[in-house]
This record gives structure tokens, C-alpha cells and sequence, in this order.
């Protein structure tokens, strides 16, 4: 009669739990840091192709050091963040990340549009194979983030709704926080990557 009341207490148990969202909330939190490391993968290769772009800009373009230093620096300030998977749950950390990447992007655009002033170095074949590799990056990295936010909305719907609510409560699964735009105005601007038709 023990092992009766001890199976129905665990079977009604198991059914209380499944029907608590915690096995949603712990899917939901496991799918956002997989979400997550692939963000940081696509940074990780656009981060990777920069020392190649700029060795291959400075060959052509030396007196543009400004420019090339800039990207070096804002490259060196990112692989100075320690990006990991616990930063999702991290707002100030995810900031920091955040900015440290718009600097990169920038100053990427900013080497981009001083390329157009070289004409011998847009038609260099490794220039050419960079810039589709960036191009190819960047795309990779807005699906990258796409999916991640949509995630976060995913579960972040789930830990607020009832009654899920209360078991995320009761188990510490927080709201996540999701990639902020601090200028819309110029984030929605596509960068310039386009260097003209090649003669």
C-alpha cells in the first residue's frame, strides 16, 4: 500500500511540475544561451577577419593609420570582454558588449568609406574576398542576433505569463535582457560595404 501512495504522490507530482512550466523555462533559458553562443560566434569570425583587412588596407593606404589604429583599438577593447553565456543574464554586462560592438561596426564603416579613395586596393583580389567574407558576417551576425531576440521574447513571454509566472519566480528564471539600440536613427542606416562596380 506504500509503494501505491508513494507512485501516486510522484505521478501527481510530475503532472504538477510538467503543467508548472519549469521544463519550459529551463528549455526556454537553455535555447537563449545557444542563442547566445552563436551571436558570439558571428562576432567572433567578423573579429577573426579584421587583422587580415587591415594588413591588406595598409598595404595600399599607409596614411590612412588613423582609420586602421581605430579599428585595431575597438577590435582590442572586444577581445578585452569576457563574453560568455552567463552574460545574457547580465544586463550592464550585455551593454557593455553591446557598445564595444557598435565601436567596432563603425569604425569598420569608417575604414569601408576610405576605401573608395583607393581604387588599386578595391580591386585587389584578397580585398575583394575580405569584403565578401565581412559582408557575409554582418548578414550572419544580424540572423545571429534576429534569432537570439526572438528567444529572449520567446521566453521572456513565458516566465511573465500565469502561471509560469509563479514558477519562474520560485525558481529564479528572470526575465532576460535583449540587445538594446542606443540610435535607432543611425542603426537602422545599412553600412556602407559597397565599393562601386569593380573595372
Amino acid at each position: 500500500m506504500r509503494r501505491i501512495y508513494h507512485a501516486i504522490i510522484v505521478a501527481s507530482l510530475a503532472v504538477l511540475l510538467n503543467g508548472c512550466g519549469y521544463n519550459a523555462l529551463t528549455s526556454g533559458d537553455e535555447q537563449i544561451k545557444a542563442s547566445w553562443a552563436e551571436v558570439l560566434n558571428q562576432y567572433k569570425r567578423r573579429a577573426d577577419l579584421i587583422p587580415n583587412l587591415v594588413k591588406t588596407v595598409e598595404g595600399f593606404a599607409r596614411q590612412e593609420r588613423d582609420v586602421l589604429v581605430q579599428v585595431t583599438e575597438a577590435r582590442s577593447k572586444i577581445s578585452s570582454i569576457q563574453a560568455t553565456p552567463e552574460m545574457v543574464n547580465d544586463p550592464q554586462a550585455l551593454q557593455k558588449f553591446e557598445a564595444a560592438q557598435g565601436q567596432l561596426s563603425g569604425a569598420l564603416s569608417r575604414l569601408l568609406v576610405t576605401v573608395e579613395r583607393y581604387p588599386e586596393l578595391k580591386s585587389d583580389r584578397n580585398f575583394r574576398e575580405l569584403q565578401a567574407q565581412l559582408e557575409g558576417t554582418e548578414n550572419r551576425i544580424t540572423v545571429a542576433r534576429n534569432r537570439y531576440i526572438e528567444t529572449v521574447r520567446e521566453y521572456n513571454t513565458l516566465a511573465r505569463s500565469f502561471p509560469t509566472n509563479i514558477t519562474a519566480m520560485l525558481f529564479g528564471f528572470d526575465v532576460k535582457p535583449t540587445f538594446t539600440v542606443e540610435n535607432e536613427a543611425e542603426i537602422s542606416r545599412p553600412p556602407e560595404v559597397s565599393f562601386g562596380s569593380d573595372s
